[in-house]
């Protein structure tokens, strides 16, 4: 494989270099296939520098003993803050204070390292994101789209946050103007947001477009909406590309998506899931202009279409993004992301399909080339596995080990004492000191 023979070459390359860390001896899903044999991935700061075929040195080391590396899962759809409880300031405060480090943190656990908000108060979300790239909180890598831009009395202002108007003014901004989209956008790119997300459904009427009623079992009461003004989701499009941003959309309808994707939308949040995907030549657009889909199968699975229209796109090769749209009141953050991946597999796509579209695609989906890959120059988020994920997406459960950055982030190994060796062994992988 071309894949094996550069990483044996940058061993080569390095010759006897020691690393800051080395991990020994273990299998690899590089991010886009499982490479062939065993290998020692090299660590120096906060990026890959070897992926070796050869034993490396390192100043500290790790046995994975037959175990499995792969980069970080990446969860492209996050809604973080708890859209329930914060209501006003002091909530809000109580929030950030007393709720937000540990949900952080429950990401890590699961071997998420790179999370992508989509659709939490501006002013939070980023500030949350400065405290994590200054160190000052743990957590894992978080991109922002900032508040999410939807039509006037469009989701999710008119439905989930309907009886909140404190957080509805902050959550998202309701737009009924081509100017107002394209200055709110601008605003949104000054601060520095990652990208820009657009929420199609919900808005005016749309001239002979199918009615669609919303309805979600965390919230019981139905909203019937329409899409977004046309004319406004091409501003908001054009404008975000302008300033260098990527622009996804959130859609449910065929006719909805193919309007995004016309419009110039870069991906499809939640895809096709309230009808059945029957327009071949929508998925021949999506292909034509590379749309990322992003199925969020964790909310969007008792949509009996769901799972049959992922299945679809996969199969005739759309780029697939993992996003599990997890929010606040159900489930467990970073275990929803692999329930997500676990869903993707039972509608037909295999493991390996699946971990790209959590690690490689989803860093494609992220405009993040720095991310989701074993290779040398690369970021150094790695999980370190116990069992082949490539064979049972399950196995993403039996975790070792999180490294964020080059520096371990999460152990989840157990010490047992081993009379033979003299060494400590912890849960199949083994530290030595530097040879």
């Amino acid at each position: 494989m071309q894949q094996n023979a550069e990483a044996i070459a940058s061993a080569e390359a390095r010759g006897t270099a020691t690393y800051d860390l080395v991990i020994r001896r273990a299998r690899v899903f590089d991010g886009r296939q499982a490479l062939t044999g065993l290998y020692d991935v090299a660590i120096d700061g906060t990026e890959i520098a070897s992926v070796s075929a050869e034993p490396l040195r390192g100043r500290q080391e790790v046995d994975a003993a037959g175990g499995w590396v792969m980069p970080g899962l990446i969860d492209t759809h996050v809604h973080f803050y708890d859209v329930r409880a914060v209501s006003d300031p002091d909530s809000m405060r109580a929030f950030e204070e007393n709720e937000l480090p540990g949900r952080l943190g429950l990401f890590l656990d699961h071997g998420v390292t790179t999370i992508k908000s989509v659709g939490d108060p501006t002013d939070g979300i980023l500030d949350t994101r400065a405290r994590i790239a200054a160190g000052t909180l743990r957590g894992p890598r978080l991109l922002a789209t900032g508040c999410g831009i939807t039509g006037r009395d469009g989701h999710p202002a008119a439905t989930v946050f309907r009886g909140n108007p404190w957080a509805r003014e902050r959550f998202t901004a309701e737009v009924d103007r081509v100017q107002g989209i394209r200055d709110l956008v601008h605003r949104l790119a000054d601060r520095k947001v990652d990208a820009i997300k657009l929420l199609s459904e919900g808005a005016c009427a749309h001239a002979g477009g199918p009615k669609y009623f919303w309805q979600n079992p965390a919230f019981p009461d139905g909203v019937e909406l329409e899409r977004l003004p046309l004319d406004l989701l091409r501003a908001g499009i054009e404008t975000g590309h302008e300033r260098g941003l990527r622009v996804t959309v959130h859609t449910t309808q065929q006719a909805a998506a193919r309007e995004a994707i016309e419009a110039g939308a870069d991906g499809l949040e939640h895809g096709v899931t309230a009808e059945p995907l029957t327009d071949r030549s929508l998925i021949d657009l999506m292909l034509e202009h590379g749309i990322t889909y992003t199925p969020t199968l964790w909310i969007d699975d008792a949509h009996p279409d769901a799972r049959g229209n992922l299945q679809k796109v996969a199969e005739a090769g759309v780029h697939i993004a993992l996003g599990s749209d997890t929010f606040s009141g159900r489930g467990l953050f970073g275990a929803n992301t692999l329930e997500e991946a676990e869903l993707m597999v039972a509608a037909g796509m295999t493991p390996a399909q699946v971990l790209a579209a959590g690690t490689s695609g989803a860093a494609r989906q992220c405009v993040r080339p720095d991310l989701g890959t074993v290779a040398p120059g690369k970021r150094a988020d790695l999980l370190v596995l116990n069992a082949d994920p490539t064979a049972d997406i399950g196995n993403l459960r039996d975790l070792s080990m999180v490294i964020l950055n080059g520096r371990l982030a999460v152990d989840k190994r157990q010490a047992v004492s081993s009379e033979i060796t003299g060494r400590t062994e912890e849960g199949g992988a083994i530290w030595t000191p530097a040879r």
